[in-house]
């Protein structure tokens, strides 16, 4: 059996991957935003399992209710409204590069107006949500 001349000593060239995003600010960001994703699952996670609690009747949910109140709970709580505040501000700040051009008086509106007028409303709307939920309260 014949081998090519050289043919053990050329080894292929192999891109490293490990690392990449580290390398450029742009795509830390985005993999930071990206990884708030996880934080959003993991509260979907415990808001289903409050609603399974809530099926298994009223001593379930009463304890689902109590777990909550822990102190580790609440740290872990807080650390995901941290996250979630990052998450939902990066998506605000996307908002205006993933729609149309906007144009008033014949200039193009600034995408920081954009993003401002996304979190005003954003903010009004869950103001007004929480006033009719307390307002609600017997």
């Amino acid at each position: 059996m014949s081998r090519a001349p050289f043919a053990g000593t050329r080894r292929p060239y192999v891109r490293p991957m490990a690392g990449w995003w580290r390398r450029d600010p742009f795509f830390v960001r985005y993999m930071w935003r990206e990884a708030t994703a996880l934080v959003v699952m993991a509260y979907a996670v415990v808001l289903m399992i409050g609603v399974l609690r809530l099926s298994q009747g009223e001593a379930a949910f009463d304890g689902w209710l109590q777990a909550l109140r822990s102190p580790l709970s609440i740290a872990f709580h807080a650390v995901l409204f941290v996250g979630m505040v990052y998450h939902v501000w990066t998506w605000f700040e996307v908002m205006p590069k993933t729609m149309p051009m906007m144009f008033s008086g014949g200039k193009r509106v600034p995408e920081a107006t954009i993003t401002g007028i996304g979190v005003a409303v954003a903010v009004v709307t869950n103001l007004a949500l929480l006033a009719l939920v307390w307002g609600m309260r017997p």
